[in-house]
């Protein structure tokens, strides 16, 4: 079998952040309002840092009213969900991003639960998650990994997933189990796997989408995939790198990529496949977020 078409993560969001550009142009040349996007960092977690500082570039490079938030580690609880409120209460900011993880003074899940739901672009809210539980993925602001990463399998799928077996490895609230409500909600026939399953590899072989979200560097290997599979990769973990000098390291998925590529129909790399669509719908359901305020017909993506 001929290697797998590499999915190009990185040139579909690009594609899709040019649209929302476009689209954020027409809603504030008709309405006067931009979308806002307000990000609250709590501490000093570097990689945290890193996803903020993207997040924010992006959203000003797509037009957006940009707000960022920077509390202390030590911040109370209580000064945090106030912050929320004013932020749910202010009719310039449409998405209200808060990263994880939290320190441990504060109930991360009270804070999701304090964001109001038509700003809840991370689609955390318990609102938003019942809303996919029962299909109605229209409606819901759905969570950004598992919206991205739905988008490529379509493009290399179709829209209708009928008499498709699709395994979701990972059962987090985040990733894997949204992932396995927007297939279902394709048609696809859908086994939700973990650390935990029986037989792993042989419930991966019955896959013709294998979406990897367990957070295990390489743990799923190529013979794990049936041959012309679509694969899905969406662990991002450090390793280890000394090829390329003392203390460096490199990014890998939870796919062993190479060996998997060699049996795969399509699948996505790590880097620059699931992890530029995670940001890239972030703005997207800000924009539609940002289109409904503004009771306008928001876009489909």
């Amino acid at each position: 079998m001929s290697e797998a078409k590499r999915i190009d993560g990185k040139a579909r969001a690009a594609g899709l952040v040019e649209r929302v550009k476009a689209e954020a142009g027409a809603l504030e040349a008709a309405t006067g309002r931009r979308p806002g996007l307000a990000v609250v960092i709590v501490g000093e977690d570097p990689a945290s840092q890193v996803y903020v500082a993207s997040k924010a570039r992006m959203a000003e490079e797509c037009g957006f009213k940009s707000v960022k938030h920077v509390l202390g580690a030590e911040t109370p609880e209580a000064e945090l969900l106030d912050l929320v409120e004013r932020l749910n209460g202010d009719p310039t900011i449409h998405g209200i991003l808060v990263q994880l993880p939290l320190p441990r003074q504060i109930d991360a899940n009270k804070v999701i639960r304090a964001i109001a739901p038509e700003k809840d672009v991370d689609g955390f809210h318990l609102t938003n998650v019942g809303l996919v539980g029962i299909g109605d993925v229209a409606t819901a602001f759905v969570p950004c990994t598992p919206a991205g990463a739905m988008i490529l399998i379509r493009d290399a799928l179709g829209e209708d997933l009928s008499g498709r077996h699709a395994v979701v490895v990972g059962r987090s609230n985040i990733v894997g189990k949204p992932m396995a409500q927007l297939l279902l909600a394709a048609n696809a026939t859908v086994t939700i796997a973990h650390s935990r399953t029986a037989d792993l590899p042989a419930l991966c072989r019955m896959a013709d989408i294998l979406v990897a979200a367990v957070g295990r560097p390489e743990m799923i290997r190529g013979d794990w995939v049936k041959p012309g599979a679509v694969v899905i990769d969406v662990g991002i973990n450090r390793v280890e790198a000394p090829e390329k000098g003392e203390g460096r390291t490199r990014l890998v998925g939870d796919v062993a990529y190479a060996e998997a590529a060699e049996r795969a129909a399509a699948i996505t790399p790590v880097p620059g496949g699931v992890g530029p669509m995670t940001i890239a719908m972030l703005m997207a359901n800000t924009l539609v977020s940002a289109c409904r305020a503004a009771g306008r017909a928001a876009p489909k993506f």
